[in-house]
């Protein structure tokens, strides 16, 4: 379980750096290797999620899309300074539960 919420946690540094790089870029007129590199931490992004061990592609999109969720709080917290309220926290722990419902069910 740790490992898969490891590579999640590797997989949303990248897109949401990746996609960070790009927004200065083209939004704040930093330099073009910016979007150069969020683009190639786009990239990254989507190597990363396949070195989940779940068999499905959708299962684990689908619960990365819960893990994002969380990230994107933490993000706009730590980077963009906008502290989240109680609803913001208990809206994150409840995809966190779906994400686990997701993954880790047992199954036939």
């Amino acid at each position: 379980m740790l490992h898969a919420f490891v590579l999640f946690f590797f997989a949303g540094l990248a897109e949401f750096g990746g996609g960070y790089l790009i927004w200065l870029w083209l939004r704040e007129g930093k330099p073009f290797y910016w979007g150069l590199g969020g683009g190639l931490a786009l990239a990254l992004y989507g190597v990363i999620a396949t070195f989940q061990t779940f068999p499905s592609f959708g299962r684990v999109y689908a619960a990365y899309g819960g893990v994002f969720i969380v990230l994107s709080v933490l993000w706009g917290w730590g980077i963009d300074k906008k502290t989240p309220d109680l609803y913001d926290w208990i809206g994150a722990g409840i995809c966190l539960v779906g994400v686990s419902v997701m993954l880790f069910a047992p199954r036939n």
